[in-house]
């Protein structure tokens, strides 16, 4: 969804953010950094925008006020875009403002890049962005070289890796009534506490309600509906979960809108799941905040991402898996009294 083949890196601004409760400081520079090398240029492109090529979520900033201006970062990307002379001054704002929030001793220090793109490429159109990223990762590099008749060797110790984006944002000059459209990246853990600072704490943002977010939450919520849920409610088979994860999957891949009245008669079936199902999408939107509708167009992209979650098979014991794809029928329970076991029959026409 995001492309740069024509993107040009205009301005780059370079700073430094420490632990606070760790007693590190911010270090700011006075001045944008000039890059006169084409290859140092073309390296630092790959380095922040390569990474956001296969990201498909986009957000809005965002304040519980429901004041953008209260926004910091927004604010700031706001004056940016709006009077591009504040560009370093901006920037030196923005990486105190991420050193003041930065409130957990795991944090690691790193440099702040703030960076101008112009013809950045999202869902078709050409903008100017703003882009905040962070480096955290430190590596150290071999460098083999020739020398008279032979090699040699050398090392450089705290390097960084233009593979290894740490965290980064990209904030496109459109929409800005709405709080912009906003693509994030972050490579610590989710389940890390240091972790929601970069979007929670220091950009604030809130996915944006689009058909990719709709298409993403209506799986996930069914397959906790059915791994969870159901479990708790009903007696069922792993075998007819399975079944249940398959008919929504080709649900969702053979059709091209979603409407919740024609998946539960479809994929659930019975009036009572069909009811519950809903039940469970209501109460997800009343915790989350995040309504989803009952019709909505299918983003293939999100399908994509949660089939690679959507699991088709029997663990047994620890002698044999067996995946299912299509029809339950063939595949029976039973349970062996004089072996005290359970087992499967599965049925099939040839061996392949």
């Amino acid at each position: 969804m995001i492309s740069f083949f024509e993107a040009s890196l205009k301005q780059l601004s370079i700073h430094h953010t420490g632990n606070k409760l760790l007693e590190e400081y911010y270090k700011l520079s006075d001045a944008p950094l000039k890059i006169e090398d084409e290859t140092l240029g073309n390296l630092l492109m790959q380095y922040f925008l390569k990474p956001f090529e296969k990201v498909n979520e986009v957000y809005r900033f965002y304040h519980p006020n429901d004041n953008l201006q209260l926004n910091e970062v927004f604010h700031f990307a706001n004056e940016i875009f709006e009077n591009n002379d504040l560009f370093h001054e901006d920037s030196q704002q923005l990486a105190k403002y991420l050193y003041d929030v930065a409130n957990h001793p795991k944090i690691k220090s790193g440099e702040l890049y703030v960076a101008y793109f112009e013809k950045v490429q999202i869902e078709g159109e050409q903008l100017d962005a703003l882009g905040i990223f962070k480096s955290e990762t430190k590596d150290t590099y071999l460098k083999v070289y020739p020398e008279q008749d032979g090699f040699n060797m050398s090392y450089e110790q705290d390097a960084i890796s233009i593979n290894k984006l740490d965290k980064g944002c990209l904030i496109f000059n459109v929409d800005q009534q709405e709080g912009y459209k906003v693509v994030v990246l972050d490579q610590a853990k989710s389940s890390n506490e240091s972790a929601v600072y970069w979007k929670d704490e220091f950009l604030k943002l809130k996915i944006r309600n689009d058909s990719y977010n709709q298409t993403n939450n209506v799986l996930g919520v069914y397959k906790n509906f059915v791994t969870q849920k159901l479990d708790s409610d009903y007696e069922i088979s792993k075998a007819d979960k399975i079944d249940l994860l398959n008919r929504s999957m080709k649900y969702f891949k053979e059709k091209e809108s979603f409407d919740i009245e024609e998946f539960g008669n479809e994929v659930i079936g019975n009036a009572e799941g069909i009811e519950s199902f809903k039940n469970y999408k209501k109460n997800y939107e009343e915790e989350y905040e995040s309504p989803i509708a009952d019709q909505f167009e299918i983003a293939e992209s999100a399908v994509k991402k949660q089939a690679r979650a959507y699991k088709s098979v029997l663990k047994l014991d620890k002698n044999f898996h067996i995946y299912i794809h299509g029809n339950k029928d063939m595949i029976e329970k039973g349970y062996d009294d004089d072996k005290s076991m359970n087992f499967y029959k599965v049925y099939f026409r040839e061996e392949e």
